[in-house]
C-alpha cells in the first residue's frame, strides 16, 4: 500500500516523525487529507503514560479539519473535495445512550488518537485520517482549517455551558482560564451572561480572559474571593459557575461564588476524585452537573466561528510543520509560558 508521513508516539514521551501505512477508509468512513491538527491538552497530558489512554505506537490528534480525499463503501452525502471537521468522540448511535441522544455517553465510546486496554484508533497527526461519515460536518465558508481545529475544545465549552442552563442576564463565574476556560468565557457572554467574572492564579491567562470579554477577573490568591465576587452580585454570589480545572481549590473557589441555588458544571479532569465542601453544597441546595465531551453541539460551534462570535486567533499560540511535531510537544510538556493552543499543518 502506499506509506504517508505521521507524527507518531514510539513509545512514552518519545515521537518519531515517519512514514506509516496509509489508512485505508472502511465502509462508512471517508479519508480525509488532514489540513490542520490542534494539539490538546489531553495529547500533552497522556504521552507520559500516566492517563492509560496514549498507549504507544499511536498516531495522536483528534482536533483536526481537513478535505475529502476517498470514500467508502456505501458512503453517501459527502463528496471528494469537501472541506469538512469531525467530531473527536466516534459514538455508535444505536446503544441506548445514543438512542436517548446522549452520543457522548455512548456505551462503545472510542476517541480518535486514543489508544487504551479496550481499542486503539489512530488519529489525525498524519496526512490522512480515516474517520466514520456520522461524526463528519462540513465547514463553512471562510472558516479557515487552523481556526476550524478550535471547533472540538469550543464544542466542550458550549456543552458545559448548557450544563448550567443560563438565562440572558444571568451573573456566571469561570474558574480556570486556561483554553476550554477561555472558550467558555465567551460562550457565556454570546449566550447573554454578566457579569461574567473569570477566575485564576496566573496573571497573563486574567488578561487574556478580559481581552476575551470577561467583565472582572480575580486571583483567588489575592484577597477573599467571595467577599469580591458578592460585590459584583448584589450581594448573592453568582447564578452559574463552571470549573475548568478539576482540583480541590478550584472546585472550592466554584462553590463559594456561587449564590444560594446556583448550578455548577465541573468541566476540569485533572485528578480521579478531589474534596468538596460537602455542607456548602447540600444547606444551599447547589445542583452539580459532570460534562463530558460535547452532545451535538458541533453545529452550533462551527456557526459562532464561522461568524466571528468566538475569538480564536488570540488562543493559536503558534503554527508549525507535523514534523516539528516533537518538539511542541516537548515545549507545552514542560508548561512553557505564554503557550495556549498549539496546531500542526501537515
Amino acid at each position: 500500500g502506499e506509506l504517508m508521513k505521521a507524527l507518531v508516539l514510539r513509545q512514552y514521551n518519545h515521537f518519531s516523525y515517519e512514514e506509516v501505512p496509509d489508512p485505508k477508509p472502511e465502509a462508512g468512513e471517508v479519508l480525509v487529507r488532514v489540513r490542520a491538527c490542534g494539539i490538546c491538552g489531553s495529547d500533552v497530558h497522556g504521552m507520559d503514560g500516566s492517563t492509560g489512554r496514549r498507549i504507544p505506537p499511536l498516531v495522536m490528534g483528534h482536533e483536526a479539519a481537513g478535505v475529502i480525499e476517498a470514500l467508502g463503501a456505501g458512503v453517501e452525502g459527502w463528496s471528494v473535495g469537501r472541506r469538512v471537521t469531525f467530531d473527536s468522540t466516534i459514538y455508535c448511535g444505536t446503544c441506548w445512550h445514543c438512542r436517548r441522544g446522549e452520543i457522548n455517553l455512548c456505551d462503545r465510546r472510542r476517541v480518535l488518537g486514543v489508544s487504551c486496554e479496550d481499542y486503539r484508533r489512530d488519529g489525525a497527526f498524519a496526512e490522512y485520517v480515516s474517520v466514520p461519515q456520522h461524526i463528519l460536518y462540513p465547514l463553512p465558508e471562510g472558516l479557515g482549517f487552523e481556526e476550524a481545529t478550535m471547533v472540538e475544545a469550543l464544542s466542550i465549552a458550549v456543552h458545559g455551558v448548557s450544563r448550567v442552563c443560563p438565562r440572558l442576564g444571568d451573573s456566571a463565574v469561570v474558574v480556570g482560564a486556561g483554553m476550554i476556560g477561555l472558550l467558555v468565557v465567551q460562550v457565556l457572554k454570546a449566550a447573554g451572561c454578566s457579569p461574567v467574572v473569570a477566575v485564576d492564579v496566573a496573571p497573563e491567562r486574567l488578561e487574556l480572559a478580559r481581552r476575551l470579554g470577561a467583565d472582572a477577573v480575580l486571583d483567588p490568591g489575592t484577597g477573599d474571593l467571595r467577599t469580591r465576587v458578592l460585590e459584583l452580585t448584589h450581594g448573592r454570589g453568582a447564578d452559574a459557575a463552571v470549573e475548568a480545572v478539576g482540583t480541590t481549590e478550584a472546585i472550592r473557589s466554584a462553590v463559594a461564588a456561587v449564590r444560594k441555588g446556583a448550578t455548577l458544571a465541573l468541566i476540569g479532569n485533572l485528578r480521579p476524585e478531589v474534596e468538596l465542601p460537602l455542607q456548602s453544597i447540600v444547606t444551599r441546595e447547589i445542583s452539580v452537573n459532570g460534562s463530558c465531551a460535547s452532545r451535538g453541539e458541533y453545529p452550533a460551534a462551527l456557526d459562532l466561528l464561522a461568524r466571528k462570535a468566538i475569538e480564536v486567533d488570540a488562543l493559536i499560540s503558534a503554527s508549525a510543520p507535523l514534523a516539528e511535531g516533537a518538539d511542541w510537544f516537548r515545549r507545552l510538556y514542560a508548561r512553557e509560558s505564554g503557550l495556549v493552543k498549539v496546531v500542526l499543518v501537515p
